[in-house]
């Protein structure tokens, strides 16, 4: 070794030393041995270097105490078995339990010779814990065995639950009103929310024969839409933060539900329960997407994925609002309130299903599935909750089905689009379910040509179709009559007509050519089949009964088109009373009303005493008349004399200042048009040469 290195031998030695965890023994290359430094700290050193500053990125990763008691389950209620059964018990176990994760280890307490009745269960990471025991409690094994399951963590917790706990603070009740209190307006007027401006003003009127009163405006109030409960009871604004519910005499807010980004909504049919729909949440591996909401208290019931948004509502409600359903790859989920859990906690498997619908009367579920190599498509009624199949009727060369349930569920007409083997259209058939009827028979109706419409009698047992292409569209309207087949009351021809709106009372339907059709409408009372009126709205876009069947409203919304926009209000018969131009109209959405409490046999009187009360209805509309006439008198005076008062107060000021006016113009009066006219100058005249113009005329002879 030279001298020079030699000299760096120490060194090299000593980083050789410091990344040894015992001495080096080893000679130099020279034979001679180095002494071993001492590496000791001083008795006055101070460390102070933390751990956080040394090892920060090891300690990021160093594992909780909680880790690996999170991810183990303790699942009770488990079958007490001997050995000869506890491999057959494993094997179901994990079949259960492997689908919400990978299940490394299982340990199964003995006693005597059998299973104590409670197991653990390691899964592979905290999540796939927390989701099986979320998703395993109250699964029903067999009759006698229901589980029960926990994370480890959790029994700690409820273990340390302090001695000094005090009970939550009684909530005072807050009262919002009645929120009935439009149904006591003594002459039964209707109300109806208007968004106009763009959807800056959204305004609630209430509908008079002459014009709409208001009620209630204000600015801003939603920033997209508004939606009305199926009873009436609360009015919905949607923003971007989440939800309100406004309702009372003065519209005070009932309630908010924070869902940000939400963009759809839609109620049960008791108003208890509210489900909305988020896109911006569907991304999180939580389940934010979708949440059903208890109205009443405003807690979030439960919450869902959302795997596609292309159909809305996702869930559809049973009548009585116990249930509500959900569609997926060959699964029918049918869930029950107020638990919001699956029914009998499995889903139903129907392979193919395409769609279903709730009767609107009684928890009967109709599905429809396509066909499947041998097997037929067959629609299938089902009874909930027994899950009984009441009628099933298998159909051939299907190529879709459409199912509509008429309002009171008297009636399910399947519409059936038959093809040929190349999948081409080739017919439609409408099969008709009689569900008051034993055994539930089934008519059907076959039409040849493309059909545009369908619409049942909402209380009655008629329905319409338009059939045909533009502009040959026909409209066939049918009758059931009952343990009879189906009549054809009368097909109307050469129909401007793409939409079908029947009263909600019955008898009179609206034949409406909308958006490109140029908005004509045709009144049908359909007792006589007559044509009542023939009427048009140009480019109109939505047509809206009233609850009683009285009014209808047509509309030209700015969503659609960005001119003419207004609604008006006819009467049944089509005769238009009204015409509400308002600036940048959006949205018009009649206020529900509730089922009436009166029973058959009460309307059937009423109707048989019509006649009485049509001559005191007769009279006081005249009173009203009268009132209103004396009203919209009152209302020009009023602004007779207000416009009066400001003419005299302009007059006033427009002399109290004539002095300096003539200040400022010199001592010029140019009050009046003649005076100090000499004061003027000259009247001068101008001449201006417009053009000349040479006509060329031919000689003549004069004699």
């Amino acid at each position: 070794m030279a001298e020079g290195e030699w000299e760096q031998a120490p060194v090299r030695k000593k980083h050789l030393d410091r990344n040894s965890e015992g001495t080096d023994d080893r000679p130099l290359e020279n034979g001679m041995d180095e002494e071993e430094p001492n590496f000791s700290d001083a008795e006055d050193f101070i460390d102070d270097v933390t751990d956080d500053e040394l090892l920060g990125d090891l300690l990021k990763q160093k594992p909780s105490e909680a880790v690996g008691i999170d991810s183990v389950v303790v699942v009770d209620n488990i079958p007490q078995v001997g050995q000869e059964r506890v491999s057959k018990l494993k094997n179901v176990i994990r079949k259960i339990f492997s689908k919400y994760g990978e299940i490394i280890t299982e340990f199964y307490p003995e006693e005597n010779g059998k299973t104590k009745g409670f197991i653990f269960l390691e899964y592979d990471t905290i999540e796939n814990a927390f989701k099986a025991a979320k998703n395993m409690t109250g699964y029903k094994l067999d009759k006698s065995h229901t589980f029960a399951v926990n994370v480890f963590s959790d029994f700690e917790n409820y273990g340390d639950i302090p001695d000094d706990w005090q009970p939550p603070e009684k909530q005072s009740f807050v009262d919002h009103g009645n929120l009935k209190t439009w149904l006591m307006d003594p002459d039964c007027h209707d109300q109806y929310s208007v968004i106009y401006d763009g959807g800056e003003t959204t305004a609630i009127f209430k509908n008079t024969p002459s014009e709409g009163v208001l009620v209630e405006a204000r600015k801003r109030w939603t920033e997209t839409f508004v939606r009305w409960s199926p009873l009436g009871s609360f009015l919905a604004t949607m923003h971007q933060k989440g939800i309100a519910l406004w309702g009372g005499e003065k519209f005070v807010q009932i309630k908010r539900f924070a869902h940000p980004g939400v963009q759809l909504i839609d109620f049960s049919p008791c108003e208890r329960y509210m489900v909305s729909f988020s896109p911006v949440l569907g991304v999180n591996e939580e389940p934010l997407a979708i949440i059903v909401w208890d109205t009443r208290t405003g807690y979030k019931k439960r919450a869902f994925h959302c795997e596609t948004a292309c159909q809305w509502p996702i869930f559809k409600w049973s009548p009585d609002g116990k249930f509500f359903a959900r569609l997926s790859s060959d699964l029918l989920s049918i869930y029950e309130t107020p638990s919001c859990g699956l029914l009998e906690k499995k889903s139903l498997k129907i392979p193919g299903i395409k769609d279903f619908g709730w009767s609107p009367s009684e928890n009967i579920l109709a599905y429809w599935t396509p066909e499947a190599k041998d097997s037929p498509a067959r629609v299938t009624l089902l009874e909930i909750p027994s899950r009984k199949e009441l009628r099933v009727k298998n159909l051939f060369n299907v190529g879709d089905c459409k199912m509509h349930w008429q309002t009171q569920g008297d009636y399910l007409c399947v519409k059936v689009d038959r093809v040929t083997k190349s999948k081409k259209v080739q017919s439609c058939n409408f099969e008709i379910f009689r569900i008051r009827e034993k055994l539930f028979p089934v008519d059907s109706v076959e039409l040849k040509e493309g059909i545009i419409a369908f619409a049942w009698e909402p209380v009655g047992s008629k329905f319409c179709v338009l059939h045909g292409e533009p502009p040959r569209v026909s409209a066939s309207f049918y009758n059931i009559k009952t343990k009879a087949n189906i009549e054809l009351l009368k097909t109307m021809e050469k129909k401007q007509a793409n939409s079908v709106f029947w009263s909600p009372t019955g008898q009179f339907v609206i034949l409406a050519g909308l958006r490109n059709m140029n908005g004509y409408f045709e009144f049908i009372d359909t007792n006589d089949m007559t044509v009542m009126n023939s009427r048009e709205h140009f480019m109109a876009t939505d047509v809206e009964w009233d609850p009683s069947g009285r009014y209808v409203v047509t509309g030209v919304s700015w969503w659609s088109h960005k001119v003419d926009n207004a609604f008006w209000v006819w009467n049944f018969q089509g005769k238009l009373l009204q015409k509400c131009a308002r600036e940048k109209f959006c949205q018009l959405l009649w206020r529900p009303r509730p089922k009436s409490l009166l029973d058959k046999e009460q309307v059937k009187e009423i109707k048989k005493n019509m006649k009485v009360y049509t001559k005191q209805f007769e009279l006081k509309d005249r009173q009203n008349l009268t009132k209103a006439s004396k009203e919209q008198i009152e209302k020009r005076q009023k602004m007779l004399t207000d416009f009066q008062s400001l003419q005299e107060y302009l007059e006033e000021t427009y002399k109290g200042l004539k002095e300096e006016r003539l200040h400022l113009r010199g001592g010029v009066d140019t009050d009046r048009f003649d005076s100090n006219f000499e004061e003027l100058e000259d009247e001068e005249e101008v001449e201006f040469f417009l053009g000349e113009e040479i006509t060329e005329i031919d000689e003549f002879e004069y004699e």
